[in-house]
């Protein structure tokens, strides 16, 4: 746990029964935890990275060439603050934009190797959280909780 912010004990609203609403609460809890160790690592790290830059970087890592707008798209963030992400990160060396040569007002966005070199870092602290996280699980054990977890996504996707 990061020395600036400490692990609580709410037990405010809990009854010790099993509620379920509170399988909602225990991911959003465990993702704000998540996010909380990444982002000491990545700001505790030379790299100096904030949550959201990571994320632009993974984004082009994995579909490199890709657009300003296809990753407004895929992350669901508007439009100006994904401009601002990704000039902060072209100024900082870490994206580099071509013009695409059919329609000149789209560019291209992929990694340098400075970017590569920051984006694997990233990759590798998420691995090791990812490792802590299921610590002491079996296999099978990490693939009922997949499977379960999966199944929770898949219920609020339906349309009722």
């Amino acid at each position: 746990m990061s020395p600036i912010i400490h692990e609580s004990n709410d037990n405010v609203n809990h009854s010790g029964e099993a509620r379920r609403d509170a399988v909602l609460e225990l991911i959003h809890s465990i993702m704000h935890q998540y996010r909380s160790q990444q982002f000491q690592a990545l700001r505790d790290g030379r790299h100096e990275l904030t949550h959201m830059e990571a994320k632009v970087l993974a984004f082009f890592g994995h579909h490199p060439g890709s657009t300003q707008s296809e990753l407004a798209r895929h992350s669901g963030r508007d439009k100006a603050q994904v401009a601002r992400l990704i000039t902060a990160l072209r100024e900082r060396g870490l994206l580099l934009g071509a013009a695409d040569p059919a329609d000149r007002r789209n560019t291209h966005l992929s990694l340098t190797d400075a970017g590569r070199a920051i984006q694997q870092a990233a990759q590798a602290e998420a691995g090791k959280l990812n490792a802590q996280a299921v610590r002491g699980m079996s296999e099978e054990q990490q693939q009922v909780l997949l499977g379960l977890l999966m199944q929770v996504k898949g219920n609020l996707n339906r349309d009722e």
